[in-house]
């Protein structure tokens, strides 16, 4: 199923300012948070469809390539992946495929040097690929060892990777010399071109392997382990060199790349290094003051001591008791605002009590914020009234 345009999921248009963006995504992310939303899948999915479109259209960069280029520039291009969506996996880039093949279309074979590999080794070389991997709030926070299976390509075992039968080694290819490249003279221009014949290369396969059809490489599912560092943050990666598709006949491999994403959670909200959570208190609680515990996101608890009259929204700050900030010993902070509950299912002897204490009460001393607004309402009225 074709993916939806990433600017109708956010509701701006195509020539959107990057504030227009920034707010549409925060009244969005705002709505389908799981907060507001207990329980409901279809919610929790649209949350994930939005973060998605934002990830690509704050950035300057990968807006501009999604302009051009749409969904495909960051998809597996043809024989990056030959895998794509297995386990959250797809290609993404390396000898083709993705941000490799816009970059190649932009500036063509006009590129020598300069940071692009030239000849055999861009030939040779394995595409880098991506996995897609989801992790709970408490992984980020202690960090996690976990495994992966990838489909992918590894080195044939027949040819040890040569591509030839028996491990025979390769010819140098006739058209090109070795060199993986061949040159044409267009007016006052030189133009450099892959060469068709080794396509780029630089050796020819003469007895092709029966097992790999003369690649060095066939498919075949690993199981990698991953090391989640604590502390890491939506949108993370983390990077296993050389654990991408096995090179061209013998070439270097190319590198696996780990995206992670932070999964809600059914009680924290999670700000940086931050961690945020509501917590409901009884009436009387707020009232009389009291002591409440909370959960922490290590595990344990804590006891917050409520003073009277405390109000419904005050927030309660518990120093180092947030995330783990990643690559370091420190922690953020944990806060806690409350929210008092009106109770409900009253008793007959408890609505009486409630109406002996409300005729007791004096609005100015008991309730200071209401008895301030209305006497504020009452001169607003007073004042249209002249």
């Amino acid at each position: 199923m074709a993916k939806d345009d990433y600017y109708q999921r956010l509701g701006v248009a195509r020539d959107a300012s990057p504030e227009e963006i920034k707010k549409a995504y925060r009244t969005l992310a705002m709505k389908f948070h799981p907060d507001r939303n207990p329980g409901n899948k279809d919610a929790e999915q649209k949350l994930k469809e939005i973060n998605e479109a934002n990830d690509v259209l704050k950035d300057p960069q990968k807006r501009a390539a999604y302009d051009r280029y749409g969904h495909a520039a960051f998809e597996a291009g043809a024989g990056a992946g030959d895998g794509a969506g297995y386990g959250g996996f797809s290609g993404f880039g390396g000898a083709s495929g993705g941000f490799a093949d816009i970059f190649d279309e932009m500036f063509g074979d006009f590129i020598h040097g300069g940071g692009r590999r030239g000849g055999a080794e861009a030939a040779r070389r394995g595409a880098d690929l991506r996995y897609n991997m989801e992790v709970s709030l408490e992984e980020a926070f202690q960090g996690a060892k976990s495994s992966i299976r990838v489909w992918t390509s590894v080195e044939c075992d027949d040819c040890h990777g040569s591509g030839a039968a028996g491990g025979a080694a390769p010819a140098t290819c006739p058209t090109c010399h070795g060199h993986g490249r061949v040159r044409s003279q267009s007016g006052f221009f030189t133009v450099e071109r892959t060469c068709p014949t080794c396509q780029g290369a630089g050796q020819v396969i003469k007895d092709p392997c029966r097992s790999c059809g003369g690649s060095g490489r066939v498919k075949r599912e690993k199981t990698l382990a991953v090391n989640i560092p604590a502390g890491v943050e939506d949108g993370t990666r983390i990077r296993l060199a050389g654990e991408g598709e096995a090179g061209l006949r013998g070439g270097p491999p190319g590198d696996l790349y780990i995206f992670l994403s932070i999964q809600p959670h059914r009680i924290f909200q999670r700000d940086g290094a931050n961690i945020f959570c509501r917590v409901p208190i009884p009436m009387c609680t707020a009232a009389l003051g009291g002591t409440i515990e909370v959960p922490t996101i290590d595990g344990s608890r804590a006891r917050i001591n409520v003073p009277n009259g405390t109000q419904s929204g005050h927030q309660f700050r518990l120093k180092g008791k947030g995330m783990t900030v990643l690559r370091s010993n420190a922690r953020g902070d944990m806060f806690v605002q409350v929210n008092v509950e009106t109770p409900v299912n009253l008793t007959k002897r408890q609505e009486e009590l409630l109406r002996e204490f409300q005729s007791e009460c004096s609005d100015d001393k008991q309730s200071p914020e209401a008895a301030g607004f209305f006497a504020r309402v009452k001169e607003l009225w007073e004042d249209l009234k002249e």
